[in-house]
């Protein structure tokens, strides 16, 4: 269990998990360290498991829900961690997502990601409805509380404008300014356009004598593009544009939700990202691209469902039953999903090593 003092910003490939709930909504405590175990891959998939982001379904779950399925993730991966060390792997980070309902409510989260042991945590101040100025209640609430607190643990800013519920849908960059000067907040996912990772980079880089301030970028299939080597003229200006916007910042990871069912796949693409290899970066695009199109559907996208309903498939979890208020799969579009996962499933088995095709989950050790 790291702190603030002794924690680095750790690099690779963060996966928010999806929460497992039975027909009426409870969560399933089995089925949740089974998929934790499934997104480690014995240290070959997950570098931070991300309980209560997005696709974790937060806003559609009340708080003592929230911190059941938080518990049994963070235990999880703090069972799983003397394992991936014995074997020469990193250990894995348990970061949890603790925006609420309320200032009140997110702060409680806070505090019980203290209480559970959680390494990190993750805040979208505009999806709190009564937060009215973003710095002051970092500034202020979450300072003072953490003050107040025998163990400090950082704190990570999310910025997208899909779940935003004021007027601002971003993050202004003076606001990331003066937050990337607190101690504890240590880096921020975006889910945005290049431009925009570049405007907070900006605004944070001239703060890193007060620590490290990591970037990661939500929007998992563009790191595909923005990390890609360039060549000939038309290369090298799209390469020097890019490094203009994001001002020669490398993300220090990607935060994908497919990795939910893909997760070695989609840490080979972290891999071969970094190291510039446009052959295999092009090859995990194009998978990953074709699986996008696989929860796509002419009434709007079902990806909560069809992760859901692949971890079904794959026996990982027992239930793929969503959160009321999260769109579901019709028989229809179930049946091609099924089709097309099948079929990409052969596809990436046979083209791909063998130590990146995930795998079943661990059996869990007594």
């Amino acid at each position: 269990m790291r702190t603030l003092e002794t924690w680095p910003p750790p690099r690779g490939l963060s996966i928010p998990c999806v929460t497992i709930l039975d027909p009426d909504g409870e969560p399933i405590e089995e089925d949740q360290r089974r998929l934790t175990r499934y997104l480690i891959q014995s240290g070959y998939g997950a570098d931070i498991v991300f309980v209560m982001g997005t696709t974790g379904e937060w806003s559609q779950l009340d708080l003592a829900r929230r911190q059941r399925v938080i518990q049994v993730v963070v235990e999880e991966v703090r069972k799983a961690n003397p394992r991936l060390e014995q074997a020469g792997h990193r250990p894995v980070e348990a970061w949890v997502g603790i925006t609420g309902s309320s200032e009140a409510e997110t702060l409680e989260s806070l505090d019980f990601a203290l209480q559970v042991g959680a390494d990190a945590a993750v805040i979208a101040p505009l999806a709190i409805p009564d937060v009215e100025d973003p710095v002051r209640f970092l500034t202020r609430d979450v300072a003072d509380l953490l003050d107040n607190r025998d163990r400090r643990i950082p704190l990570l800013l999310y910025d997208n404008a899909d779940i935003a519920l004021g007027r601002e849908r971003r993050l202004r960059t003076r606001w990331v300014k003066r937050l990337s000067r607190l101690d504890f907040v240590r880096g921020i996912k975006v889910s945005a356009s290049p431009r925009r990772l570049g405007h907070y980079t900006k605004a944070a880089r001239q703060f890193r004598d007060i620590g490290p301030f990591a970037l990661y970028v939500g929007n998992a299939l563009y790191v595909l593009e923005m990390m890609r080597p360039r060549s000939g003229i038309w290369g090298t200006i799209v390469e020097h544009w890019n490094r203009f916007l994001l001002h020669d910042v490398l993300p220090s990871g990607v935060v994908s939700g497919p990795a939910n069912l893909w997760p070695r796949e989609w840490q080979r693409a972290w891999q071969v990202a970094c190291a510039g290899d446009v052959e295999r970066m092009d090859e995990m695009q194009a998978l990953f691209q074709r699986f996008r199109r696989a929860y796509n559907f002419p009434t709007g996208s079902r990806r909560l469902a069809a992760l859901k309903r692949g971890l079904f498939k794959l026996g990982v979890i027992s239930s793929d039953a969503v959160a009321p208020g999260t769109a579901v799969l019709s028989g229809e579009q179930a049946s091609r999903f099924d089709h097309d996962f099948e079929t990409l499933r052969a596809e990436v088995t046979a083209r791909l090593p063998e130590v990146w095709v995930s795998k079943e989950p661990e059996v869990e050790s007594a």
